[in-house]
């Protein structure tokens, strides 16, 4: 590439300005970045050098290889020509047997600083590794070979996560995934069956917008990509909250678009960005297409997600017959009925308080009201105050007993009281 940069050569060979912005939009979504990001990211890949990329097959059937030159934006020419620089891939190569062994050591000879690894496919360790075997060797050998010297290393496909169908029901070959089995240097896994070149791209995006890669969940995987869960972005989810399920392949509900989980639809055990990422230059995916997801993007799937047709596991191992959406269901009802109890008991709290309040009232008003009627007493009806003793001023009344009628009355008082 001269030294127009990227965007000056992306321009060259057709790409126009909207469509690079729309690309650079788009890998901000991908990333979990703000659409803000756009013109950072646009920048960044513009200026970019191009990123030299050794691509080895292991025990695949292809399917990532497939989905790799099947890439819409940018198209397969543009990333081979411009944004990555496929210095090895098999399926890519016109040479054949030794010719091709010779690229592969010469390329990573060419690249002293490093260059991405991209692995697809199982590793497997059966038989010293006989089961898959490059140039005469063994896959696991040339593998390590290649990640020793590399900046990352991309494990693409389920295959490459954690073996896949090569290491489904205890498989003969032993096969394991690229964890563990390549060194220790930085690994990132992109699980599925097939993984979206989509998630590869937005990868090398984020190494060439902020130097450094994505960061990743305690498997490896990008959080961007796998950091949520696939039910809640499906666009069918709003019948599984209405309880409107498909029942059977063709019927009302599934000509109407009706939840899949009833048909054995993983989405609500899976992580990933399927519906949003989609397939096919993001036109569709399987659960839009009328297929229910088969849970491609989680450990040991073929195993643990499956049959595929069939409901979920029961959550409860004692319970079989009890399914996750009862569990839902009854979790709901629970809530409902913690809320009920408590509403409750805040309701008679709060009577409780009113009451005491009310009672605080009245004695308080009556507490005034009897200050306030002593206040209006005249000084000269005021006797003794709570401790016996008269106000100041106030005359003195000493009680007298039985005065008899003046009429009657002669000399003195018969009870010699004395009034002062």
């Amino acid at each position: 590439m001269d030294d127009q940069g990227l965007y000056a050569a992306l321009v060259q060979r057709g790409m126009t300005r909207r469509s690079f912005l729309k690309f650079s939009t788009a890998m901000a979504a991908a990333l979990a970045l703000p659409v803000s990001y756009a013109p950072r990211i646009a920048e960044a890949v513009a200026t970019a050098k191009r990123l030299p990329v050794i691509w080895v097959r292991a025990q695949t059937c292809g399917g990532n290889t497939e989905s790799f030159l099947r890439a819409a934006d940018p198209s397969i020419s543009t990333m081979l020509l411009e944004t990555l620089s496929i210095e090895y891939h098999e399926s890519l190569l016109a040479s054949a047997g030794a010719g091709t062994e010779l690229t592969r050591t010469e390329a990573m000879a060419r690249y002293p600083e490093g260059y991405v690894a991209v692995i697809e496919g199982a590793i497997p360790e059966g038989a010293s590794g006989a089961y898959c075997l490059v140039g005469g060797r063994p896959v696991r050998d040339v593998a390590r070979e290649v990640c020793d010297g590399a900046l990352a290393t991309i494990a693409v496909g389920s295959c490459a996560f954690d073996g896949g169908i090569a290491a489904a029901n205890n498989a003969l070959t032993d096969a394991k995934g690229v964890r563990g089995v390549v060194g220790d240097g930085t690994l990132i896994t992109l699980p599925g069956c097939p993984m979206n070149v989509v998630n590869l791209t937005s990868v090398i995006v984020h190494y060439l917008t902020f130097h450094e890669w994505p960061p990743l969940d305690q498997r490896n995987r990008p959080l961007s990509v796998y950091g949520n869960l696939i039910h809640n972005e499906c666009e069918r989810r709003p019948h599984f909250e209405f309880g409107e399920f498909a029942l059977s392949w063709g019927d009302e509900g599934a000509q109407r678009g009706w939840c899949l989980y009833k048909l054995g639809c993983k989405g609500p055990e899976s992580m990933g960005n399927c519906p949003t990422a989609r397939y096919g230059a993001g036109v569709s995916w399987n659960v839009r297409a009328g297929h229910g997801c088969v849970g491609c993007v989680m450990p040991d799937f073929w195993d643990q997600m499956g049959p595929a047709y069939k409901r979920l596991p029961a959550p409860v191992p004692f319970l079989p017959n009890v399914t996750t959406d009862m569990v839902g269901a009854a979790m709901v009802v629970g809530v409902g009925a913690a809320a009920g109890v408590h509403a409750l008991g805040m309701g008679v709290r709060f009577k409780r308080r009113a009451r005491n309040e009310r009672r605080e009232a009245l004695a308080a008003a009556e507490g005034v009201a009897v200050a306030e009627a002593v206040d209006a007493l005249p000084p000269d009806e005021v006797t003794a105050d709570a401790a016996g003793t008269a106000p100041e001023g106030a005359p003195v009344v000493t009680p007298v007993a039985d005065v008899p009628d003046p009429a009657t009355a002669e000399g003195d008082s018969p009870t010699g009281a004395e009034v002062r």
